[in-house]
């Protein structure tokens, strides 16, 4: 494993160095080489790029289809990947960014959606993983004590449902709109609003918040993560068990270990997916990607099917996290 971990921290790509010092080197953000890193990641490698693209106003594209433009080379989609790959939060181009989205596509219910204008968007459109992926990417930028942000948890923490068709419509929720709010939770919502809360420092959480987390915790462990509640010998979604980097509206078997871990559950039905993540590695220590994107983004992160930085970094994670590493 240590050959490994070095591929990752002598990576070529200061935006892996950034997260394997901190993820598996156990470094601080104020440790100097942690530092190094992340000014590395601002100036080389695919963040500067994807930045070299937005244009003043903090949008890439056009303004309207921030969300549809290309699907994946709008700005939803480009702030969602900075927040992955570890962006600094506190450069202006980040900040124009987020200002962007925080305008265009949250509603004043707290919520985002994925058709709007500087006035704001639709209600009909608001989507639960557009705003858990959103909520948790400006947590990420270090956007905790905006106003805004903590109304965008408070929807996930209103709103979320995690059931099967066995419990109630969504709290309160107003509008109707079947793939997201249909007769069952959606999976890949669930997911991005626990990722959101997990984000949140647990001694900051509120009761609510943590009610929450364990309500969602419970539906996911109740799947085995990855399978059908009511029958968890079915794999649920056969593309859940292909691992990638990036991740967006869609989600992975390795997120929902990473969501789970960060809010501190180890279970009994982890397993299952722990041994899916575990029999990926290759006989050299690495992860392929999977699913990555390639061709769809402003810039491409790693090849499909080719040996994956991010993925064999994330697994590592995970899987130090849970002291399952040989």
């Amino acid at each position: 494993m240590r050959e490994t971990v070095d591929w990752l921290m002598s990576s070529q790509d200061p935006a892996v160095r950034l997260a394997a010092l901190k993820e598996l080197g156990g470094l601080s953000e104020t440790e100097p080489e942690v530092v190094r890193a992340s000014q590395d990641s601002m100036r080389s490698g695919p963040i500067p790029r994807i930045l070299s693209m937005q244009n003043r106003e903090g949008f890439w594209g056009i303004e309207e289809n921030f969300y549809t433009n290309s699907k994946y080379k709008g700005t939803v989609w480009n702030v969602i990947l900075l927040a992955q790959l570890g962006a600094d939060g506190s450069d202006d181009r980040i900040r124009s960014a987020a200002e962007f989205l925080l305008k265009w596509s949250q509603h004043e219910s707290g919520g985002f959606g994925y058709r709007g204008s500087a006035d704001g968007p639709t209600a009909y459109s608001l989507l639960p993983c557009l705003t858990g992926n959103l909520v948790w990417s400006m947590l990420r930028f270090d956007m905790k004590d905006d106003a805004r942000i903590q109304n965008g948890i408070e929807w996930i923490v209103r709103y979320q449902r995690f059931d099967d068709n066995e419990g109630p419509a969504p709290r309160g929720w107003p509008h109707t709109r079947e793939d997201c709010w249909g007769k069952h939770t959606c999976h890949m919502g669930a997911i991005k609003g626990l990722k959101a809360i997990s984000a949140v420092p647990k001694d900051e959480r509120s009761v609510a918040m943590e009610r929450v987390a364990s309500e969602g915790a419970e539906h996911l462990l109740k799947h085995h993560l990855y399978k059908r509640s009511h029958d968890p010998s079915v794999i649920a979604k056969p593309r859940w068990t292909q691992l990638g980097f990036p991740l967006f509206w869609d989600t992975d078997t390795l997120e929902m270990l990473e969501v789970l871990t960060d809010l501190g559950y180890r279970d009994d039905r982890m397993e299952d997916a722990i041994q899916l993540v575990l029999s990926k590695r290759m006989s050299d220590g690495k992860w392929k990607n999977e699913r990555s994107y390639a061709g769809r983004l402003l810039t491409n992160i790693e090849r499909q099917g080719a040996m994956s930085q991010w993925v064999t970094l994330k697994s590592l994670a995970v899987l130090k996290k849970l002291d399952r590493l040989d």
